[in-house]
């Protein structure tokens, strides 16, 4: 596990600033954002997106990465609250979408307390593999 850096807290406040413009207090659709860097730097942001089988703010950012045409992906982070307070763990269907798509990308979560960066191919032991 890795150490945040300042491109990292950078990462963070790109997510709770989506998440300060979209959330929605009335009917709850919009209460996680996140934000994905790319290797080259460029960052890609989204809101959970509610429904009966909605999308989860870390899909939506990845699916606009990849419209965009990035495919190396280096850092994500996913924040929830009305003002983005809380950096949250990716769900159980993230994890395999992170582990299909970008397997070797950190993903900022909090461990004992501290954030911490572990590769999104660790969040899913024994994962489901085509190969």
């Amino acid at each position: 596990m890795e150490q945040l850096t300042n491109e990292d807290l950078e990462l963070i406040a790109k997510a709770q600033k989506v998440i300060q413009s979209n959330y929605d207090q009335v009917h709850q659709n919009h209460t996680v954002g996140a934000a994905v860097r790319c290797k080259n730097g460029k960052i890609y942001v989204g809101v959970n997106v509610y429904s009966l089988h909605g999308a989860c703010a870390e899909q939506v950012a990845i699916g606009s990465a990849i419209t965009d045409g990035e495919r190396d992906f280096d850092v994500m982070v996913a924040v929830r609250g009305k003002e983005g307070e809380e950096i949250i763990s990716p769900c159980g269907n993230c994890r395999q979408i992170l582990h299909d798509y970008m397997p070797d990308c950190e993903i900022i979560v909090p461990v004992c307390g501290e954030l911490k960066k572990i590769k999104a191919e660790e969040l899913l032991p024994f994962s489901y593999s085509v190969e």
